[in-house]
């Protein structure tokens, strides 16, 4: 039997009280991933690797998995998920409340202009700039992270009125004004 090169589609396989979605690739060692919002596993595996060992595997994550989907079924983007048109529109009040101080106070900072600002509830985007006209985009659900989660975001987004892309400029522009960016990025993970 010749030997398939190439990824194969996921499939859904039971393994203990999980629902794992196992891709094989071409690859050498297993990787195993908890993801948001709803706490899915997934599984890549070796082409050949035999499905008992991917089982052991998991078996042996187990706790590791279940803590993960906890810690996504407590985390904000769970809460954002459920949540009723007025929690949004509370959502977007308090934001759009923040934002123009926010960018009131940063823009002499960074020596630019924003242009229109608008307010969305976006579900894989913290916000968004088009540098040609200035908007920025806001993303309402920041109303649920802490303070400093909104100002780096305003300042993310005012940064790319200097620098589109995410490269060495883009961070090294981001370190110099807010050193701690990196901290405030990583409570919105």
């Amino acid at each position: 039997m010749a030997r398939p090169r190439a990824k194969q589609p996921a499939e859904l396989v039971f393994i203990g009280e999980f629902e794992v979605w196992l891709t094989r690739k071409p690859i050498k060692n297993l990787h195993l991933r908890v993801k948001p919002p709803d706490g899915r596993v997934e599984v890549s595996a070796p082409l050949r690797m035999p499905l008992r060992m991917i089982e052991g595997f998991v078996r042996e994550k187990r706790d590791w998995i279940a803590a993960q989907q906890r810690a996504i079924a407590a985390s904000p983007r769970a809460e954002a998920a459920q949540a009723s048109p007025e929690e949004v529109a509370q959502w977007k009040a308090v934001v759009a409340a923040c934002v123009p101080p926010l960018i009131q106070a940063w823009e002499p900072v960074l020596g630019v202009k924003a242009g229109k600002i608008a307010y969305r509830n976006m579900t894989s985007r913290w916000g968004s700039c088009q540098p040609s006209t200035g908007r920025i985009c806001i993303n309402v659900r920041l109303a649920l992270y802490p303070p400093e989660c909104l100002e780096y975001v305003v300042v993310h987004e005012l940064c790319h009125l200097l620098e589109r892309g995410h490269g060495p400029r883009f961070h090294a522009l981001m370190d110099s004004v807010m050193p701690d960016w990196k901290a405030r990025r990583a409570k919105l993970r």
